[in-house]
This record gives C-alpha cells, sequence and structure tokens, in this order.
C-alpha cells in the first residue's frame, strides 16, 4: 500500500508539472491554427471588395455643424459584410456587446485599454500628415466598430476613409537622388483597416501574440492583407546591417524573419499592443529592397518610411 501511494504521488507530482506545459502547446496550435484561418477569410474577403476608401461619411464638427462619423461601422455592413460571414456587428458606444474585451495583455507584458477610435490605436493618427505623393492632409480619428465572425472570433475594427495607394514612382524612378536624405514616405495614409482579432472573444487569456493579434489591409485597390505575428517582445538594444539583420532574424527563432515594409507599416499602427516603449524611439529595417542596395526602413518616432543604403539600424523579428 505504501508503494502504491508513493507511486501516486510520483504521478500526481509529474502531471502537475507536465499538464500546464501539454495545455499550453495545445492552446497555441490551436491559436496558429485558427489565425491562419482567419487571415485566409479575411484575404479572400478583402480581394472580393472593390476599392476599400471612401465608405461612410467622417467630417470634422465646425462651428456651424457637429462632426459626422459613420466611416467603420458602414465600411463593415455595406462593404466587409457583402463578403465575409458575421454574425454580429456592434456600434462604437456597443463594441463589448461583440466580445471585445475592456483591456489588453501587451506582449511585453502590461496592459493596454481597448482603444475605441484611431487616436486610441496610434496617437500618430491625429498628427496632420502629409509628404511627398500624399493625399492632402485630414486628421484621421474614425471611431471603431466591432463584428463577430461566423467562427466565433471577435474582431475590433478601425477604418481609415482616405486610404491611398503606396506611390512606387520613388522607387522606380532612375534620376532620384539615392542618399541619406531622400525623401520620406508617411505611413498612415496607405491604412486602409486595421483588425484587432480575438480569437476566443473574452475568454482568456486576451493577450497579443497568444489568442488576440491584428490584421492589416494597406491600399484601396490590390490590396495587401498583412498579419505579422510576434514571437516575444524582442530585443531592441543592438543594431545590424541588412544582411545581419536578416540572418539575425533567421536565427532567433526557427519560424521568424524579419518583416517586409507593409508588414513593419503594420506594427507601426499596432505598437502600442506590443507595449515595448523602446520600438517607439527606433528606426527599423524592414526585409522590403530598391535599386542600388537601397532598402527600406521606418522611423518609429516620426511614422516615415524611407529608403537607405546598407548601414546601422535596429530590426523586429517576426513570423507570418
Amino acid at each position: 500500500m505504501a508503494e502504491i501511494l508513493l507511486s501516486l504521488t510520483i504521478i500526481g507530482v509529474v502531471a502537475a508539472i507536465t499538464l500546464p506545459s501539454l495545455t499550453g502547446n495545445i492552446n497555441e496550435r490551436t491559436w496558429n491554427t485558427q489565425r491562419k484561418a482567419l487571415y485566409s477569410r479575411m484575404s479572400q474577403a478583402i480581394a472580393l471588395m472593390p476599392a476599400l476608401n471612401g465608405y461612410g461619411t467622417y467630417t470634422l464638427a465646425t462651428s456651424s455643424a457637429s462632426a459626422v462619423d459613420t466611416a467603420t461601422e458602414t465600411f463593415i455592413t455595406a462593404g466587409l459584410a457583402k463578403v465575409l460571414k458575421i454574425n454580429n456587428i456592434c456600434d462604437n458606444e456597443h463594441i463589448r456587446d461583440c466580445g471585445i474585451v475592456e483591456k489588453f495583455n501587451t506582449i511585453a507584458g502590461g496592459t493596454f485599454s481597448t482603444p475605441k477610435d484611431l487616436n486610441e490605436l496610434n496617437s500618430m493618427f491625429t498628427n496632420r500628415y502629409g509628404g511627398v505623393f500624399q493625399n492632402p492632409q485630414k486628421d484621421i480619428v474614425t471611431k471603431a466598430a466591432a463584428f463577430e465572425t461566423a467562427n466565433g472570433e471577435s474582431v475590433l475594427a478601425f477604418y481609415n476613409p482616405y486610404c491611398v495607394e503606396f506611390n512606387a514612382s520613388i522607387i522606380n524612378n532612375a534620376t532620384i537622388n539615392y542618399s541619406d536624405n531622400i525623401e520620406r514616405h508617411y505611413v498612415q495614409p496607405n491604412m486602409c483597416a486595421n483588425f484587432i482579432y480575438d480569437l476566443n472573444g473574452s475568454k482568456g487569456p486576451n493577450t497579443v501574440g497568444k489568442d488576440i493579434g491584428w490584421i492589416s489591409v494597406l491600399y484601396p485597390s490590390d490590396s495587401m492583407v498583412v498579419m505579422p505575428v510576434m514571437l516575444g517582445a524582442n530585443t531592441l538594444t543592438q543594431q545590424y546591417n541588412h544582411s545581419q539583420a536578416v540572418s539575425e532574424c533567421k536565427n532567433f527563432n526557427a519560424e521568424t524573419r524579419l518583416p517586409n515594409k507593409e508588414e513593419l507599416m503594420s506594427i507601426f499602427y499596432n505598437k502600442e499592443l506590443i507595449g515595448n516603449q523602446e520600438l517607439s524611439t527606433r528606426h527599423i529595417w524592414s526585409s522590403s529592397t530598391a535599386k542600388k542596395s537601397y532598402y527600406w526602413a521606418l522611423n518609429f518616432s516620426s511614422s516615415d518610411l524611407y529608403l537607405v543604403p546598407d548601414n546601422q539600424k535596429y530590426i523586429y523579428c517576426v513570423k507570418r
């Protein structure tokens, strides 16, 4: 009897040690599968939509008229819902009814209150942006709306009705003066829609990189849908030249790599969900290249994407 009790005790201890790890691995695999399926459905839906800009009405308040903001909700009801199976749509005042939690746990270990407009998602959307090849300057503070998919995901949506294409002439113009001071390309105008998804609604752990993540849609026609997935907070303490940056991300984890420029733009839009304050002060490499060995990098402190020769920049590794 004593030997049986001892054996049961040992089995119980081993189970207590191993079960959380096994459960965690099962959850990770489930989230990965759900994440990829959601990305596939969203990509297919966006591909079926016409130009993504111009939905709804968004006007700022004036001395003679109050503000009007139907942009995001109209984008969902009149656009996305036509090509994606959606069970429930919630306006800005009722996003909790679509399973949206009050706070997220960030990748870096803090918390972030659920943003309810583009200003709260990233305050740099309210800065007046301009620059070469961009649309007229506009303040963008559109309100968020939410929806639940037919597969049970809760999705918080942000919409920019003024989104524009990425102008490739900065890459293809043979007469451009390649130097460290070339024209900057501000990234806010290129975001048409941004979705923060929760794979299991109000259930835990409500943590970015696990059951919570984001999908960004860039450019109004021939749109690109990106879903950079973070693996941990990443370190931002050392700079690398471009070839080293590519190698470092490959060595960081078997699944990781340097983000392309659209994924890097997506990270900028959602940087508060990462929670790493160092990120907001860094110049980060992308994997995207241009002529004459120039590469795209993004200055997170000023929101501009720019071409630069192979010098020293920081890295932030992602997986698809």
